[in-house]
Formats: structure tokens, sequence, C-alpha cells
């Protein structure tokens, strides 16, 4: 009987083409702009390492004298200081973790057949890359020998690989960090994430950078940040040295805990520091605090969808009603043209239900027609957007959910506007349109 269905209304689409292509093409505009602002919303909220988020943490530590305030809502700062990031990544402690920064560099072989760039540096602790799953092609990370003696050691990209080494196997090959030679000890495939929530001070959705250096190294060369700096404390940083000892934050810090007990640990231990440093003359506040989000709760603390883009997914759904709407409109009139047809097959015997099921299956295949043409529409409308937006080059996108949603809210859409015009002609009364006839 379902194919029946389909094949009444593919007879019924034949029969009014132009009213038929009105309402595929009104659907397909709603479901294009709609899936446009869907899609960026849901590449900005989805999980950007489901397999670890629940495991990887950001730590926050207040390090502000009692009384100083504007960081955030509750007052931490959303990064930390030098000597915090230097003793709790230095402390004997059994979890992956690492401190962070972001610098730049002008990237050159020091020879005429290459030509410089520029390009965005990541100095942090080996750590890195276990933590956050990045993979090898060459190679592998610097010991932690090379670490602790500033070797000028790197690891690259692929795509900084292919650009300066043409895709060869790089190990051992050195390159140029404006004067600082390094060499290559591994290479990664190149780092895609939607979101850079390892870093949301700076960019969350610039690309991740492509280079990584030891931290140790970026601080003997005095590598400053390319990030943002923020400071409470009046207080004299006029060189590298003084910004290492001063309370300036300006370096992020993750780390690793696999459980709850872990982190109940790692939580005992960050108390048992602040007061040591409390000790010392810092955090002068009389309820010493810290926050340690995993990367989810980390995203929604700092706001990553912002409520714009929110209210940019509402507006849009309000938009698809009005192409609802007038489909709605479209449908009725359709439907009730067809009356004496219907009344016929009332009564050659077709009930009620039957012919409610059978222009509810012409709907819905207009649904999916509509939503499939929507997808080319939602296609063209997110290219327009990273062609605006370059930061938007990894969100405006359609991955297989939002793929698969397209023709389930255009089938579901079509529907909802196809009820009212289903119901009221199969209340049609077979007898009137048989005497007209």
């Amino acid at each position: 009987m379902f194919l029946h269905y389909i094949d009444l209304s593919w007879r019924s689409f034949k029969r009014t083409p132009l009213v038929s292509l009105l309402m595929v093409l009104a659907i397909a505009i709603g479901i294009g702009v709609t899936m446009t602002s869907l899609s960026i919303h849901h590449m900005m909220s989805k999980d950007p390492i489901p397999q670890k988020s629940a495991v990887l943490h950001h730590l926050q530590l207040q390090t502000m004298d009692e009384g100083q305030s504007y960081f955030s809502k509750d007052d931490l700062p959303f990064q930390v200081t030098y000597q915090d990031a230097m003793n709790i990544q230095n402390a004997n402690l059994p979890y992956l973790r690492s401190a962070m920064y972001k610098s730049g560099f002008s990237v050159h072989l020091n020879s005429p057949e290459q030509k410089p760039f520029v390009e965005e540096v990541r100095l942090s602790s080996r750590d890195i890359f276990a933590m956050f799953d990045l993979k090898f092609i060459y190679g592998g990370t610097w010991t932690q020998q090379q670490q602790d003696d500033i070797a000028p050691v790197a690891v690259i990209s692929k795509s900084i690989n292919d650009k300066l080494f043409k895709g060869e196997n790089s190990i051992g090959k050195s390159f140029y960090l404006d004067d600082i030679r390094v060499q290559v000890v591994g290479v990664i495939e190149d780092w895609i994430t939607p979101v850079k929530y390892y870093d949301t001070n700076n960019g969350s959705f610039d690309d991740p950078e492509k280079i990584f250096i030891p931290l140790s190294l970026g601080i003997t060369n005095e590598v400053h940040t390319w990030g943002n700096t923020n400071g409470w404390k009046n207080e004299q940083d006029d060189t590298f040295k003084d910004l290492l000892v001063s309370e300036n934050l300006w370096l992020q810090f993750w780390v690793q805990l696999n459980n709850e007990q872990e982190k109940q640990e790692f939580g005992q231990y960050i108390m048992s520091y602040m007061k040591q440093q409390q000790s010392l003359g810092r955090f002068n506040r009389e309820e010493l605090d810290y926050n340690l989000f995993n990367v989810t709760e980390f995203m929604d603390y700092r706001g990553v969808v912002k409520h714009d883009n929110k209210i940019m997914v509402t507006l849009s759904f309000m938009f698809l009603a009005v192409c609802i709407a007038n489909i709605l409109s479209l449908l009725l009139a359709k439907f009730l043209r067809r009356a004496p047809e219907i009344g016929v097959r009332r009564a050659l015997g077709a009930s009620k239900r039957q012919v409610f099921y059978q222009h509810l299956v012409e709907v819905s295949l207009l649904g999916l027609f509509g939503g499939v043409l929507g997808i080319v529409f939602a296609q063209i409308g997110l290219w327009g957007v990273r062609v605006s937006h370059g930061a938007y080059d990894a969100l405006a996108n359609m991955d297989v959910t939002m793929l698969m949603a397209a023709p389930v809210i255009a089938i579901t859409a079509c529907i909802v506007a196809g009820l009212y015009p289903a119901w009221v002609v199969c209340r049609t009364t077979p007898a009137i349109y048989l005497k007209s006839q």
C-alpha cells in the first residue's frame, strides 16, 4: 500500500508541476537557511575530543589578592602565571600535564630556495602530544632530557613538513624560527579541531598551531607570547625576566586526570600548593579557590557558543516556520482542488484513514525532495560563511549528523504543514461530488 501511495503522489506531482516545484523550493530554502546556522552552532558546541574530553582538565588558580576582581564571573583568571605553571609542571606528580602558550616566528630554511613565512608556534611540555592524541607520522616527541637540556628541537605538522621538506621524512633535518635553528624530531598529522578548546583566550575558532617546541626553549630565548597577558597587580614588568617572576597571567595549563580519585588527589595537591605559596606572601586572601574543568565544562564556562549564535538558530527556525505556513496554504488549495477525485475514492471504499495516509505520504515525499535540495542550498550558505569569515573554515561544514538531519527536519516540517490539509480533504462527503458528476 505504501508503494501505491508513492505512485499516487508522483502522479499528483506531474499533474501540478509548478505548484509542486514551488513547495519544494520553499522547503529547500527554509532548510538551507536553517541548516546553515544549525550546522555552525552544531560544530561550535560539539565535543572536540570525545574520546578524552572527560579526563582533560583546565586549571585555574585564584591568584589575586582579596578585593581584586574583573577577570571572570567568579573572579578566577583564565590563565596562570609562569611561576605557578612551572611549579606545578615540575612537581613530582604521576599525571600527564602541560603548561603552554602561543607565540610566532618567521619560518625559513636560511636558503633562497624557500621563501620565509610567518607561522604561529605552540610552546609546551612534551606531554601535550599524548594528552591531546596527536598522531605521529615520523619520529616522536622530544625526550625529557632534551626538554631539561633546552635542546633546540621541534615537532612539525604534515602541512609544514610538506612546505619545508616536500613531504619527506624530515627527522634530523633543521629549519629556522627567526634566528633559532631547530631540529625536527617528529612530524604529526595536521591537528584538526573545530574549536581551539585548549586555548580559548586567543581565538576559540582559530586554526591550531602547526609547530611545537619545548617551553623551556622559548623561555631561554625570551620568546614573548602572541596571546593575551592579563595583570592585576602594579609591578615592574619591563623585561622578560620581570614577566617570569610577576603575577601576570599568560600561560594555559592542562592536566589529564583519568578518574574522580585522581581529580580529588590533584585538587588536594593544588590546595596544599596554594597554602604553601600563601605562606610566602602570595595569594593574599581568606579563601583559596581553583577550578578544574574538563573540556566540555570549560567550553561552556567560557561561553564558546555565543548568545548571538543561539539567536541566529532561533531566527532560522522562525524563517522555516514562515516557509511551512506558505506550504500549508498551497497544500490546502491543491488538496481541496482534488476533492472530487477523493470523493470517488471514498465512494469506492477507501476509508478516511487511507486517504489521510495517502496525503501524508505525498507531503513526506515533498519534504524529502526539499530536504535534499536544501542540503545544496546549505552548502552554498556555508561556503559563503567560509569565504567571508576565514576563522570559520573548520566550523562552516556539515558533518554526517547534519547531513542526516536535513531531510528529517524537512520531512517533519512538511508533515506538520500537511496535517491540516490532509485532515480537511479526508473529511469530504462523497455524495456531494458524486451528484456533481
